[in-house]
């Protein structure tokens, strides 16, 4: 049996979050045990251009909820970006998850050939449903997980590899 866009949307995304979600998990204990700030953790960057692991947090969000949206057709939910707190982007990551859970396979699947326009500033991307899962949607969740994960990895929190992928 082939792979629905729903099993390669949704799930995915929520297996992310859970790692994500005990990442940052080890990223507060890491504040507490070692006498960090955790705020600077949420506020740290791999370099200047880049966002921090709040940002990074957001993005996933947005990109997560974004693609389950518009691949299902339906209003995808507004979240303000002022989460400055480990408990805040906990509960970015709830919500998110909270919405993902109510999307419904049928209302995914069958989505492949589906008009996904973005826009960005004054510039605007077509594309096809599947084209837009694979490769947009998906590459840019995980990059936005990756970073967060390098950002925290970079500042001494000890997780690795097994954290990022979960155990299953």
């Amino acid at each position: 049996m082939p792979l629905s866009m729903y099993q390669t949307s949704v799930p995915v995304f929520l297996h992310g979050f859970a790692n994500l979600s005990a990442i940052l998990d080890k990223g507060l204990a890491f504040a507490d045990e070692q006498g960090v700030d955790p705020d600077a953790l949420v506020q740290a960057r791999l370099i200047e251009d880049m966002g921090p692991l709040s940002s990074q947090v957001q993005r996933a969000s947005d990109t997560a909820k974004g693609c389950a949206a518009r691949l299902a057709g339906i209003d995808m939910p507004s979240f303000e970006d002022n989460e400055a707190t480990f408990p805040e982007l906990q509960d970015r990551i709830s919500r998110t998850v909270a919405f993902l859970q109510t999307v419904r396979p049928e209302q995914i699947d069958g989505s492949e050939e589906r008009d996904v326009l973005l826009t960005a500033g004054k510039q605007s991307f077509a594309f096809r449903g599947q084209e837009f899962l694979l490769q947009h949607a998906l590459p840019n969740f995980f990059f936005h997980v990756t970073t967060a994960y390098d950002i925290l990895r970079h500042k001494g929190v000890p997780v690795g590899k097994r954290d990022y992928l979960g155990r299953r």
